[in-house]
């Protein structure tokens, strides 16, 4: 028995007082972000959200089994963010469809939701009407008469069917409901909005009301709800990214959830939460990262003005791996190599950044290695 084939069915019931820890981190989290972003100045801003909206990209793209590559990503977000001319940015058709979906799951987060709109989603994931070789429709429900099922192949044995979604029939129907629930919650929230944020996503894959692509519409519908519970169209974090990090979390809870004969949703909204909470934390230690270094840089061009091109770039780069370690520390020919100077350069430089207290040398000879000193600095 699947959960749409229960008596109460769609009538979802979670246990609001077991979910209080998890909302509250989720919301301490989210409030610590949302201040320290809040302090960011402008170009900083869209920075950030420029590294959110490729990590949503590229991971939701991800977790479907397709990998996008990250310049083009990049380069088409910044595109969509205004931080260059529209001709500038090259164009990839893939890239371009999954963002079209970044994009419209927080543009319009102020208005109703329609059945149009979730058509618009869908054709703009798949433009030329294939996914894959095979063709689909597009901009509309599934037409097709067979079962819609999400199965493990087994060599020489039965499938193993984790889920079987509604009759192709009844899927106007069922996503009637659906949509109605969504604008309610918009209009008048009577639930947590994260809550609300993981029954719509939980709902819409219950569904599943298209031929393909219903895992990248049910996640951008999920930070649709999300974007109306912030009431911004800043993307500030990226939840596609925590469910990939944790996606074989991601399928057993979704499996879960849907092979039940009740309508107690409790511990999929709880592990929502956390995944919430995370992807908050995230962006938070990143914003806490470039404001350190930006301090760091801050303190070094203080103290040491005359730095040179070469030298910057390479302090930067020990700067950024410091934290992994620089495999080997820095020597004179890695340093000829990254700044592209001459092998003496390279070591008058070292020694000049030695000599300074910016950096720490270790060894002698061609053993002689380098290590940025921060406090020094």
């Amino acid at each position: 028995m699947w959960i749409w084939q229960a008596p109460r069915w769609p009538r979802f019931e979670f246990d609001a007082q077991a979910l209080q820890p998890s909302l509250a981190a989720a919301r301490l989290a989210q409030g610590r972000m949302l201040g320290v972003a809040g302090s960011l100045q402008l170009v900083d801003l869209t920075a950030l959200q420029l590294d959110e909206w490729t990590q949503e990209a590229i991971a939701t793209a991800q977790i479907e089994g397709e990998t996008l590559q990250l310049n083009s990503v990049r380069a088409s977000a910044a595109r969509r963010l205004g931080l260059v001319p529209a001709n500038r940015a090259p164009k990839d058709a893939r890239t371009e469809a999954v963002l079209d979906i970044v994009e419209a799951a927080v543009a319009d987060w102020d208005r109703p939701l329609t059945e149009d709109d979730l058509f618009g989603w869908h054709a703009a994931l798949f433009p030329n009407g294939r996914s894959g070789i095979a063709r689909i429709v597009t901009g509309a429900y599934r037409t097709h008469e067979d079962p819609m099922q999400i199965v493990t192949p087994r060599l020489g044995q039965p499938d193993v069917v984790h889920y079987e979604a509604p009759r192709l029939r009844d899927v106007p129907a069922q996503m009637k409901p659906l949509l109605e629930w969504f604008e309610e919650g918009r209009a008048h929230p009577r639930i947590d909005g994260i809550a609300r944020s993981a029954i719509a996503h939980l709902w819409f894959e219950l569904v599943h009301p298209f031929e393909d692509g219903n895992g990248r519409i049910g996640r951008a519908l999920s930070d649709l709800a999300l974007a109306q519970d912030l009431r911004s169209s800043q993307r500030l974090f990226s939840l596609s990214q925590q469910l990939w990090l944790d996606r074989g979390g991601y399928y057993a809870q979704l499996q879960a959830a849907c092979a039940q004969d009740g309508m107690d949703v409790t511990e999929w909204i709880r592990w929502f939460a956390g995944r919430v909470e995370q992807a908050c934390l995230r962006t938070l230690a990143q914003i806490q990262s470039a404001g350190a270094k930006a301090g760091f840089w801050a303190r070094l061009d203080a103290a040491h003005p005359a730095l040179t091109p070469s030298q910057r770039k390479v302090l930067n780069r020990l700067y950024d791996a410091e934290n992994g370690g620089f495999v080997g520390g820095m020597s004179t020919e890695k340093y000829a190599a990254i700044a592209g100077v001459s092998r003496a350069t390279a070591y008058r430089e070292l020694t000049d950044l030695a000599t300074s207290g910016v950096l720490e040398r270790s060894g002698q000879g061609r053993g002689t290695r380098y290590a940025l000193v921060r406090e020094g600095a």
